[in-house]
Order: structure tokens, then sequence, then C-alpha cells
């Protein structure tokens, strides 16, 4: 296989929420614990990861709309994978 035919073979996503040690606030907000999503990409050997801060529903958002709309495609294509990714939100919101 070469480079332009690397395909995304699976993306998957999992949600964890840790606890702080003690409250945190920064003026607008107070909290008890940190939700990290995090993203696994998988093409051909090359395997990738992405973060973020979130509600643990932004993993089932990846799981069930993004996700779908880009496995089988062109590891390469990022504006390809965008445009798709973007019309799988079309009827959820963003």
């Amino acid at each position: 296989m070469t480079g332009s035919d690397v395909v995304i073979d699976s993306v998957e996503a999992a949600a964890y929420t840790v606890p702080t040690d003690a409250p945190e606030a920064d003026g607008t907000f107070a909290w008890d614990a940190t939700t990290l999503v995090l993203v696994t990409l998988r093409a051909g050997r090359e395997t990738g990861i992405g973060w973020t801060y979130g509600a643990a529903a932004c993993a089932a958002v990846v799981r069930d709309q993004l996700a779908p709309a880009v496995v089988r495609c062109s590891a390469l294509d990022i504006a390809g994978a965008w445009e798709r990714m973007v019309r799988s939100l079309r009827n959820v919101g963003r």
C-alpha cells in the first residue's frame, strides 16, 4: 500500500471523567471533575490520537456520526474528510 491509498480503518472514541482533588472554579463556573474525550484513529500501520475536554456525549457524536463518515476513506484526503464530517452533522446540530 502506498501513502496515497492508505484508508482509515477505524475511529474509536472514549470519555474519561477524572475527579479533581478539590472543587475548582474559573470565576464563571465551578466543577469537581474534568472529562477528557480521547479519539484514536487507525490507518494502515499508523495510529493517531486527538483529545479535548468536553462532555461524554462528545464521544458518542464521534462514534455515531463522525466515524462512519470517514472510515474506509483516504487518510490523506483531509478536505474530503472534513466535508463528509460536516455533512454527517447536518441534522444533528453544531
